[in-house]
């Protein structure tokens, strides 16, 4: 049995994964993290202190699904006791990410970090990073719900990494272009266009647009509930046992 402590279980993300793991024949959950000790997890041993959650039930996974704030503090406290780390929030910097890689590689510890738990928001993202390839002329729209706090996503950000690897950087669109109201065009990375819409009554969708001459390749995913992202969480949560090393994205699990 993998045993299993879960942060953030009273979120959208946290009640899915809390199912996930009641349900799954290998997981334990042995302990949470919430803000505030609540009736409605009476049925599980509940902790305001992750100190005292890690001291007190020993779980061999760490699944943090909180915010950008805490993420970090918690992954950091994750390594200190030996415990591994799996991590559905975005917000870490480039520093962020090289102290946890120190930090893993220290302890000899696996560490998954995952802007997108979706496994077919991964393979859009690893397709993506094919084409630029062959399509250097690409701009990305993503569109989430209004209640999200980062803009662009973790996993535009992320897409545009990908494409980067294999697109020389250039300017896009006329050399001329302005724009008559600022960001009309979207944010910028070494040219790719990040275009993030913030809706009600949407999840996770994401376009990645590669432009040519007389042609138009759009790659798109679209989450329509978080169950979506539970078979990546499992995904991480086994594959997490096997690392000794910091791993941003789910691409690097997938073939």
């Amino acid at each position: 049995m993998i045993r299993i402590a879960l942060a953030g279980p009273r979120g959208k993300m946290g009640k899915e994964a809390l199912e996930l793991i009641q349900n799954t024949t290998d997981f334990e959950l042995v302990g949470l993290l919430d803000s505030r000790e609540t009736d409605a997890l009476q049925n599980y041993s509940v902790f305001t202190s992750i100190d005292e959650l890690f001291l007190q039930t020993k779980p061999d996974v760490f699944v943090d699904l909180t915010t950008p704030e805490l993420a970090m503090k918690h992954t950091m406290t994750a390594l200190h006791y030996g415990v591994r780390p799996v991590v559905g929030t975005t917000g870490f910097t480039e520093q962020d990410l090289k102290t946890l890689e120190k930090e893993c590689k220290e302890k000899t510890l696996g560490c998954i970090i995952a802007p997108n738990f979706s496994i077919g928001a991964i393979l859009m993202m690893k397709f993506a990073e094919q084409a630029a390839k062959y399509m250097g002329d690409v701009e990305i729209i993503e569109m989430h719900h209004n209640q999200k706090l980062d803009a662009p996503s973790g996993t535009a950000l992320k897409t545009a990494e990908l494409i980067g690897r294999h697109r020389p950087s250039h300017k896009q669109g006329h050399e001329d272009e302005q724009e008559l109201l600022t960001g009309a065009r979207g944010a910028d990375i070494d040219g790719i266009k990040l275009h993030s819409v913030r809706l009600p009554g949407l999840v996770a969708h994401q376009q990645v647009l590669f432009g040519g001459e007389g042609q138009l390749l759009t790659l798109r995913h679209d989450s329509f509930t978080r169950g979506s992202f539970m078979p990546g969480v499992a995904l991480s949560i086994r594959e997490v046992l096997k690392r000794d090393t910091c791993i941003y994205g789910l691409e690097n699990l997938i073939e």
